[in-house]
């Protein structure tokens, strides 16, 4: 901007307002600027940001909000009597299922992302989330919980391919939004991987039996042994249903790459443990060979340290992908009955993608894990049934997506087996589907999971990419609010940056009975505004809180709560297909939730309160105070000095506005 002003002489000179004259002394650095001894031209600002474990969880859980309420900081709302409407465990476990309508099997099978983000790392141990989880689902289990209905319905059809993971939570949260809901699954029962590629010591068929029966009781309708595609088309759906959601994971297993894997007794570990878990797989063998060993999994615990910034991430209790337990479990159970089972994995046995967790399980169990070797044949005998896998030394590396393995020359041997099965990968069916297929053996889709090309056409789970069970709720979770707004007739917005459930402070003003006065705009400040709650910003949709803004100091050594694990050995493993994993008691789960350091929000420590020297920052009075507005700042006393942001445990605390 310029203008011109006159001089002595009468004439126009251009003025550029520069603020200085030639020689005047200038800012070298910006924090001269902002500070000034003891203040500073910034305040305090209250910023809600995502902790690095609900940036990690693929389902989008709201971790830090549920273990907030089993430590107690986060109060179940009041009922008319002025009493808590529900038991803290019931308000938990309804604020976890917002997400996730399956946490006593997740508690139990997944691999836990959120722990290995978790900052808490970078004190001592991360927080036993899965453990809490685990223990919530449990409780709802033994308590009757069941989801509530919706008290509309919108009139709409919504037609779900495939039983798992991935479309049992599409159908949940649709059935949520008042749709109705069809379930179409091939087999006699519900549940996918969870129930077909899951031996049952470790999903429990009543607990998953009892968790799908909640999602039933919404009014979902389900038609089994039905596969679209053969039974009923693609045409028939689209003819009676709205939109369609694609969730058939990928039960295809991988055949060796060998000419003879077409062997009677070579199968692949999906196969396997569908006839295991069908009931149909009375024996195996006496020398069973297991090729895999972490073969699909992926290794999500470098993205949750990406994410987390955390340098010092200690194991999880299940740090592997439940596809990359394949292996293992297809092992376990050869063990259990009877046979000499041995592992072959083309990496090093220390650098198996399964964790070591289950690397030693596994050698405790009496099944010989052999590294660093590739199979390059199959020995047949005269019936044309396989007598033994031919393999060489080989090294293995991932080069970015792939995996190369360079076989080294001359040391070829074979491993006598009654049963070789191949652990190596999933692929989806596409019978009666190949329009759906990208040509990659995949179904293609955008952000908000809907099939390009195809309107009213959503996907989610393995059809778009092997990986977890919890990644599939995710995937479900998403589509199903793609769903809602296709049948609604709005647009599919953009999805947020970090694409998960987030404490909702307007919702807890509702719950607490807070009445916020109407704001009527424009607005010339909002310090001296009851209706607008000043200075807070909700940037959960796009940060993700690191451990360098926390105050660490303020954490004492506190050691996790860990849940007793059977560890089984050679002798009693055999026959025994009982479950290994107890969950948490009641005070265990509240002790474990207390050690979250509620990243990214007010966990109400009083720490800003008693260190601020000028009595600037003081707490909310409490008629109007709520979770997550604890405290507010006096900005006639505030001089910037930040102390306050300095000793803010959870980070919840920022200097900003006054630039």
């Amino acid at each position: 901007m310029s203008t011109t002003v006159p001089t002595e002489s009468g004439e126009s000179k251009p003025l550029t307002f520069r603020r200085y004259k030639d020689g005047d002394y200038k800012w070298d650095d910006l924090h001269q600027k902002i500070f000034d001894a003891d203040h500073s031209h910034k305040c305090p600002t209250y910023i809600q940001s995502t902790p690095p474990c609900q940036g990690s969880c693929p389902s989008g859980e709201d971790i830090r909000g549920y273990l907030n309420i089993v430590r107690g900081m986060e109060k179940p709302p009041l009922g008319a009597d002025g009493k808590p409407s529900m038991s803290w465990q019931e308000y938990a476990w309804r604020r976890l299922t917002e997400a996730n309508p399956f946490p006593s099997i997740m508690g139990r099978v997944c691999p836990a992302p959120c722990e290995t983000g978790c900052n808490r790392n970078e004190v001592e141990d991360h927080v036993g989330i899965n453990s809490v989880e685990h223990y919530l689902g449990e409780w709802a289990i033994q308590n009757g919980m069941k989801f509530a209905a919706p008290q509309t319905r919108s009139g709409k059809k919504v037609a779900v391919i495939g039983g798992g993971p991935a479309g049992l939570s599409c159908a949940y949260q649709l059935a949520l939004k008042g749709h109705e809901v069809t379930v179409f699954d091939e087999r006699e029962y519900l549940g996918g991987m969870m129930r077909y590629g899951i031996p049952g010591f470790r999903t429990p068929r009543e607990v998953l039996d009892a968790e799908i029966q909640r999602i039933l009781d919404l009014g979902v309708k389900v038609r089994l042994k039905c596969r679209v595609g053969t039974d009923v088309t693609l045409e028939d759906l689209r003819k009676e249903f709205d939109a369609l959601f694609l969730g058939m994971g990928a039960q295809a297993g991988r055949a060796l790459p060998s000419p003879d894997s077409d062997a009677s007794n070579v199968v692949t570990a999906t196969s396997f443990l569908r006839a295991f878990n069908d009931g149909r797989l009375r024996h195996v063998g006496k020398r069973v060979v297991v090729v895999g060993g972490g073969d699909t999994s992926i290794d999500v615990a470098t993205v949750a340290r990406r994410l987390g910034h955390i340098e010092h991430a200690k194991p999880t209790d299940f740090e592997g992908a439940i596809a990359g337990h394949m292996a293992h479990d297809v092992a376990e159970i050869s063990v259990k009955q009877g046979a000499e089972v041995t592992l072959t994995t083309v990496f090093d046995v220390d650098r198996m993608q399964a964790n070591k967790h289950e690397v030693e399980q596994a050698m405790a169990e009496g099944i010989d894990i052999r590294g660093s070797l590739v199979p390059v044949g199959i020995v047949r005998g005269p019936d044309g049934r396989a007598t033994a896998l031919r393999l060489a030394e080989c090294e293995a590396k991932m080069v970015g997506p792939r995996l190369e393995i360079k076989v080294k020359e001359g040391t070829e041997q074979e491993i006598p087996a009654d049963l070789i099965v191949s652990a190596i990968g999933q692929a989806v069916d596409f019978t009666g589907l190949e329009e759906f297929n990208n040509g990659k053996g995949a179904v293609g889709a955008d952000r908000n999971y809907q099939v390009a090309g195809k309107p009213g056409v959503f996907a989610g789970g393995d059809v778009l990419r092997p990986h977890l069970l919890t990644t599939a709720i995710g995937h479900g979770a998403i589509a199903a609010e793609g769903i809602d707004r296709h049948l609604s007739g709005e647009e599919l917005e953009k999805r947020p940056k970090i694409d998960v459930h987030q404490f909702d402070l307007m919702r807890k003003y509702v719950e607490k009975g807070v009445k916020l006065p109407e704001v009527k705009e424009p607005l010339r400040g909002t310090d001296a505004t009851p209706g607008a709650i000043h200075n807070f910003d909700n940037r959960s949709e796009r940060y993700v809180i690191p451990h360098g803004a926390l105050f660490l100091g303020h954490f004492g050594f506190a050691s996790r709560n860990k849940r007793k694990f059977v560890t089984l050995t050679r002798e009693s493993a055999l026959g025994n297909f009982e479950e290994r994993l107890d969950a948490l008691g009641e005070a265990q789960a509240v002790a474990e939730a207390k050690r979250c350091m509620s990243c990214g929000m007010c966990f109400e420590c009083d720490n800003c309160v008693v260190y601020c020297p000028q009595l600037a920052v003081k707490k909310v009075p409490k008629k109007e105070a709520t979770t997550g507005r604890y405290v507010f700042t006096d900005y006639d006393r505030c001089v910037g000095c930040h102390i306050c942001a300095d000793v803010c445990p959870t980070g919840y605390i920022q200097m900003g506005l006054g630039e």
